[in-house]
């Protein structure tokens, strides 16, 4: 317990220091759990959730392809357009836009589609992208919550326990996209003063032509019928008994074969660091569960709570968006796992209601600052890349309250639906 209790303990603060490639010390800390007998190397291979695996490489499979083909810079174009080129109406649109397309093809992705649109109108538009950036990085996570494949917490959630795509619509999808438009109002409300510009400016942006996006017709209207198709077996999965990672890997490789393009291609784009972060980091959750440090965390929360289910609920509810606010979500999610299913084990507690808290408190709480989820870091660092610096204190100053909203709002939700 000890062994396996300071490799995990050590491998976090790392991680969240961010001074090291966080996959790096992931794997390094797996590495340490075989080599030192806390785990063996058959039983480590086994604690790899392969269905998350299966199910994000998928993804990225079926969204590398469809990004070829220009059909998200085209929805940008389009929404640019129907805002007549004022930017308040941008901000909530796109913001709007980005939590939506977030529920269906990962937060991650969204941002990396919708950023550079950004950054082209606001130079269009010779406004600051950052008010921009920031409500999409808050949008992003917030509609990333709606769904099993929206955001990874859900995914590790959802293959964990075995729950549908449909399971997360009936319980967080409907609080997830009414805390987005309200906190996309809001931003809107804060922002718009600040974002103003000419309209000859306005007329320049009103003329780009969305059509000229569009580089291959019939590659777009394929790609897309496959991530509809993908979407709706996700939504028919108690009807098929199919795992979902199964149905993502059946559209990849549908898509692969009348796509045209060259697997190997494919594959260089995939974000390969992300999928070897998770198998480490499952590897090492797995050594504190095997240690018995988990179970012991759990008969903690217990003594605490006294086995009082609204207490426990929302007890994981916040503890899990202020954590997740400060530290990565996934590695926290990946250790909360283990421990509320040992409470169910030690209590006749019904868990349904805590992995909805745990889904909502972390993916909501990823939104409390810069670092607190892979979308942040990465719209920052895009940021960064065209001179506009985000930095912690400008992103938390107006970010964390909002979270703080999105909680109150969640915590109301959980007591009507679940108490």
């Amino acid at each position: 317990m000890i062994i396996s209790g300071s490799i995990f303990v050590i491998a976090y603060i790392l991680i969240i220091t961010d001074k090291i490639e966080r996959t790096l010390i992931a794997l390094c800390g797996a590495a340490l759990m075989i080599f030192l007998r806390v785990l063996s190397q058959e039983k480590a291979f086994h604690e790899i959730d392969y269905n998350t695996l299966g199910l994000l490489i998928s993804m990225m499979v079926i969204v590398i392809i469809t990004r070829k083909t220009g059909v998200f810079e085209y929805l940008g174009i389009k929404t640019v357009k129907l805002a007549k080129g004022e930017p308040w109406k941008i901000m909530l649109f796109l913001s709007i836009i980005t939590g939506v397309l977030s529920a269906f093809l990962d937060n991650v992705t969204t941002i990396l589609l919708i950023i550079p649109l950004t950054f082209s109108v606001a130079k269009d538009l010779h406004i600051n992208p950052v008010p921009f950036i920031i409500a999409q990085i808050f949008a992003s996570n917030t509609g990333g919550t709606a769904t099993l494949i929206g955001d990874p917490p859900n995914i590790m959630i959802g293959g964990a326990i075995g729950l549908s795509f449909m399971d997360f619509i009936k319980n967080v999808a409907g609080v997830a996209f009414f805390n987005l438009i309200v906190t996309s109002v809001l931003y809107v409300i804060f922002y718009r003063s600040k974002i103003h510009t000419l309209d000859e400016n306005k007329k320049k942006v009103i003329m780009m032509n969305e059509n000229e996006a569009i580089k291959d017709k019939w590659l777009m209207v394929k790609s897309l019928t496959v991530l509809g198709l993908t979407i709706l077996g996700f939504m028919l999965h108690g009807v098929f008994h199919y795992e979902s990672a199964t149905i993502a890997i059946a559209g990849a490789v549908v898509l692969l074969l009348i796509s045209g393009h060259k697997p190997h291609k494919i594959f260089e784009e995939i974000e390969w660091n992300t999928i070897f972060f998770f198998a480490g980091l499952f590897i090492l959750v797995g050594g504190i569960k095997e240690s018995g440090l988990i179970k012991l965390l759990a008969e903690g929360i217990l003594d605490v709570t006294n086995g009082n289910p609204t207490l426990t609920m929302l007890g994981i509810l916040w503890v899990s968006a202020i954590a997740s606010a400060f530290v990565d979500n996934i590695p926290f999610v990946a250790t909360m796992i283990p421990m509320i299913q040992d409470l169910g084990d030690m209590s006749n507690m019904d868990l349904g209601p805590l992995w909805w808290a745990l889904s909502l408190g972390a993916c909501l709480g990823g939104n409390g600052t810069i670092i607190g989820a892979s979308a942040n870091v990465i719209a920052s660092g895009m940021a960064l890349e065209h001179g506009h610096k985000i930095t912690f204190g400008k992103f938390f100053k107006v970010a964390f309250p909002m979270m703080i909203i999105t909680l109150i709002i969640s915590t109301i939700y959980m007591i009507i639906f679940y108490v």
